[in-house]
């Protein structure tokens, strides 16, 4: 039971965090990381996402990226500043695409380590908002 809690626990501590970045409760510096950090991930209805991210000052060293709400999570390691990947994802979610965020823990040169946390949309559909988070 434990185990089925571990997800939506942290994506409610993850959307209070958001919230408080998002409202000036922290620095405001996200202008430069939305210039910096491009990422989408679409949902394709042959059943499956693609997620890309790329850096365009080519400093970052690694990015850890998490699929939450899944059976079982999806997560994998890039070295790198930027990527595609492909991750099978056969069904629409009942409760919607914000019941499985995208997140990446990204280690920058120049910034040191960035959160950023998006949401899969179907092609065709606008990208939701991304929200960045410096630690």
């Amino acid at each position: 039971m434990a185990k089925k809690l571990g997800a939506p626990i942290f994506l409610g501590v993850f959307t209070i965090l958001a919230i408080v970045f998002l409202t000036g409760g922290a620095t405001d510096d996200t202008d430069i990381l939305r210039q910096t950090f491009q990422i989408d991930a679409i949902y394709y209805d042959s059943g499956y996402v693609e997620v890309s991210f790329f850096d365009t000052s080519d400093k970052t060293s690694l990015v850890v990226m998490e699929i939450l709400g899944m059976d079982e999570s999806f997560q994998k390691t890039f070295s790198g500043s930027e990527f595609i990947e492909i991750v099978q994802f056969p069904y629409v979610p009942k409760y919607g695409w914000a019941t499985h965020p995208v997140i990446l823990e990204v280690d920058h040169d120049e910034f040191g380590h960035i959160q950023i946390k998006t949401e899969i949309h179907p092609l065709g559909d606008p990208a939701p908002p991304v929200i960045y988070a410096r630690q």
